[in-house]
C-alpha cells in the first residue's frame, strides 16, 4: 500500500514538474549531433542552422560530428540518449530511411526510436568526376563507364549514405558495375578525386558547388527533377536521357524518444523560425538546397514521412541487390 502511494505521489510530482522543466529549457548548451564527418553536406547545413538556433533558444547549439556506419553510429547515440532535450540529431535520408533497408541489422528503428522534430531542407545531387576524365556529358560518361567499369571507382560519405545509394542507382540505370570506395566524409573523398585516385562522386550540390566553381572537378549532370538555380547551366540527367536518377533527399531533426513534447515543440518552432530568417534561407538556397515548406516542419508530418521514405527507398535498394552487414 505504501509503495502504491509513493508511486502515485511520484507520478503526480513528475506531471507537475515536467511542463515547468520543459518551459525553462534550455538552461545550458544543446548538442546537435551531425552523424557524418566535418566538411560534408549535412555538416555544412548544420553549421548554417546552428548560429540562428543558438540565438532563438538562448543557449549555444554545439555541433558534434560522429561519423560511421553510414550515419548510424551518430544516430544510434541519439536513439539511446537521455530524453532531456540536450541532444538531438541533424539526420537525413540516409540515417532515417535508406539504412533501414540497406543494413541487415540496423542499429535502431528509425520510425519508432526517435522523437520527430522537423524536416528542414531538401537536398539534390550532382554527378561530378575527376578533372581529366575523358567525358563532358552524361552520354559520353555512360559510354566511357561501360568500357572502363572494371577499372573505375566511385566514392561516397560511407556505405548507406545518400552519396552511396544515389551512385548505386546511377550504376543500375547505366547498366554498369563500378566499385564503391566508402570514406568517412565526402570532403576527404573529394580530395582523392581531385588527386585522380577516384573517378566520380554523386555529390550533394551544397558541397559540389565550390569545386565546380573552382574548376577542380568536372560537372557532368544534375541528378534532381529539374535544373538547380545554383547551377543553372548544368543539364539534368533527365535532359540527357537518364530519367531514372531524378532523385532528391532531405535533412531533418530528431530528439531521443520520450523527450517532453513541449521541448520538441520549442525546437521545432525554433527550426522553423530559423528557416524563415532571410539570411539563413538565402544561404541555404544559394548552396542548392530547397528550404522545407511550412507544412513539413512539424513533428506530425515527420512522424508520417519517415515510414513513407523507408518504403520509398526500400524498392530500389532491394532491386540493386546491395546490402550491408
Amino acid at each position: 500500500m505504501k509503495r502504491s502511494l509513493i508511486a502515485a505521489a511520484l507520478v503526480g510530482v513528475l506531471a507537475v514538474t515536467a511542463p515547468a522543466y520543459a518551459q525553462s529549457w534550455p538552461t545550458r548548451p544543446v548538442t546537435m549531433v551531425v552523424p557524418f564527418g566535418a566538411g560534408g553536406a549535412v555538416d555544412a547545413m548544420a553549421r548554417i542552422m546552428a548560429p540562428r538556433l543558438s540565438q532563438l533558444l538562448g543557449q549555444q547549439v554545439v555541433i558534434e560530428n560522429i561519423g560511421g556506419a553510414g550515419g548510424m553510429t551518430g544516430a544510434a547515440r541519439i536513439a539511446k540518449a537521455p530524453p532531456d532535450g540536450y541532444q538531438f540529431i541533424y539526420g537525413n535520408t540516409g540515417t532515417h530511411a535508406i539504412n533501414q533497408t540497406l543494413y541487415k541489422t540496423p542499429l535502431y528503428n528509425a520510425a519508432t526510436d526517435f522523437a520527430p522534430v522537423s524536416v528542414t531542407a531538401h537536398a539534390f545531387f550532382t554527378l561530378i568526376t575527376r578533372k581529366d576524365l575523358p567525358a563532358n556529358t552524361l552520354p559520353e560518361f555512360i559510354a566511357y563507364a561501360k568500357v572502363n567499369q572494371t577499372k573505375m571507382q566511385y566514392a561516397s560519405a560511407g556505405a548507406g549514405s545518400g552519396t552511396h545509394i544515389v551512385c548505386v542507382l546511377l550504376n543500375m540505370a547505366m547498366g554498369t558495375n563500378i566499385s564503391h570506395v566508402p570514406y568517412r566524409s565526402t570532403a576527404i573523398a573529394m580530395g582523392d578525386m581531385m588527386a585522380g585516385r577516384i573517378d566520380f562522386i554523386c555529390e550533394p550540390v551544397i558541397t559540389a558547388i565550390p569545386q565546380i566553381a573552382g574548376n577542380t572537378v568536372k560537372a557532368i549532370a544534375f541528378l534532381g527533377p529539374k535544373r538547380s538555380p545554383a547551377l543553372p547551366e548544368l543539364a539534368t540527367a533527365t535532359e540527357q536521357g537518364l530519367p531514372e536518377v531524378a532523385l532528391s533527399a532531405w535533412n531533418a531533426m530528431f530528439m531521443p524518444k520520450g523527450t517532453p513534447e513541449a521541448i520538441i515543440r520549442r525546437l521545432s518552432a525554433a527550426a522553423s523560425e530559423a528557416l524563415d530568417t532571410p539570411a539563413v534561407r538565402e544561404r541555404i538556397e544559394s548552396l542548392g538546397y530547397g528550404v522545407a515548406p511550412p507544412g513539413e516542419r512539424g513533428p506530425e508530418f515527420l512522424a508520417k514521412f519517415v515510414p513513407a521514405e523507408i518504403a520509398r527507398w526500400a524498392g530500389p535498394i532491394k532491386a540493386s541487390g546491395v546490402s550491408m552487414d
